[in-house]
């Protein structure tokens, strides 16, 4: 069964063709960032316009690059939530009309369910698995015991990590996008330069939640506070022992999960999956069985989409033509994700 999936939910238009939720036939990206680097940040007016100019290109593109017709095409599936409202309406709006006037099933896709597949993609992953999802809008932990059945063990109080990434980097004038710059330049840096603090998030509910606001207040305006004694107050040493600080936050709370759920793969997903501080750290247990995407897909991309919606076509299931897109979901609850946090309504 062969699914073609759209992405559209921020500044990346992205079509792919997933042959039984595995295989990646194409795989289409086109990216915006030339055109928001200048704003330091991605602009929504212009981002859902450049959306609605690529969409049909790409689609096109995913197709002739697998060599198909739409004929071949068994389902159609689009992001419809969480993003950027202008971004998800072309997307979904354009996968709902192909579908209708081809007679092909639909499949509106969540998008965190989506970065939390995308590792299935490339890999033979068996369930239960703790999820660490990592991206630019959300940082969870999550048991996760199905496709579409997570169970949040912590999420963020505050900012998103990847968010932290890129305010940092504004503030610095690093450039955009923040969180690969920081990456790129904390290699040139010493970690050890700040002793930035970390959350102090130890018990009931918080236990595994984790926070960056009080991180990137640091960073941004104290960081000579933390400067360490014989080091020198430098934009390579700050991105180095911020990154630092922020990758051992995420690893502390992930570490707490295993330990409490005795699950000992981690298979991570989303934009800040694509770090290589937070890669390497998490390589540095042993004892774990550590699980990433490509990095060309820990971004945004419709082969994630296009693996999620093949397992609900799986089921026999589909959207209704009155499904539609929804900018934020429900704030997180600990147990189970229900249908309306994490589901294709």
């Amino acid at each position: 069964m062969k699914v073609l999936g759209i992405e559209s939910s921020c500044d990346e238009t992205a079509c792919a063709i997933v042959e039984d939720g595995k295989t990646i036939i194409s795989n289409v990206v086109a990216t915006q960032i030339p055109f928001h680097q200048i704003y330091k940040g991605v602009v929504p007016e212009i981002a859902s316009r450049k959306h609605a100019e690529w969409i049909l290109p790409v689609v096109r593109q995913a197709l002739n690059e697998a060599d198909m017709t739409l004929d071949q095409v068994d389902a159609i599936a689009a992001t419809n939530r969480p993003g950027l409202m202008g971004s998800l309406l072309v997307g979904l709006t354009f996968g709902k009309t192909l579908a209708w006037a081809s007679g092909k099933p639909f499949y509106a896709v969540n998008h965190m369910l989506g970065h939390m597949y995308a590792a299935h993609l490339s890999n033979d992953i068996q369930y239960p698995y703790l999820g660490l999802l990592v991206s630019g809008g959300h940082s969870i932990i999550a048991k996760v015991t199905d496709f579409d059945k997570l169970e949040i063990l912590g999420t963020t109080i505050d900012d998103s990590v990847g968010e932290a990434f890129d305010k940092v980097a504004k503030y610095y004038d690093l450039g955009y996008p923040g969180g690969v710059i920081i990456d790129k330049l904390a290699q040139q840096g010493n970690p050890k330069a700040f002793n930035f603090p970390m959350p102090k998030l130890d018990k009931g509910d918080h236990r595994y939640d984790v926070s960056f606001s009080g991180l990137k207040t640091a960073v941004i305006h104290q960081a000579d506070m933390f400067l360490q004694k014989g080091f020198e107050n430098t934009r390579e040493n700050i991105a180095a022992a911020f990154q630092e600080t922020a990758c051992k936050t995420l690893i502390s709370r992930l570490m707490r999960a295993v330990e409490d759920t005795g699950l000992t793969t981690i298979v991570a997903g989303g934009g800040v999956a694509a770090n290589s501080r937070l890669r390497s750290m998490l390589a540095e247990h042993k004892e774990l069985n550590c699980i990433f995407p490509p990095l060309k897909l820990c971004g945004d991309n419709g082969a994630m989409i296009a693996g999620v919606a093949y397992h609900f076509l799986a089921r026999g299931e589909r959207s209704g033509w009155d499904t539609t897109a929804c900018a934020r979901i429900p704030q997180f609850k600990r147990g189970l994700a229900n249908l309306e946090a994490f589901g294709r309504r």
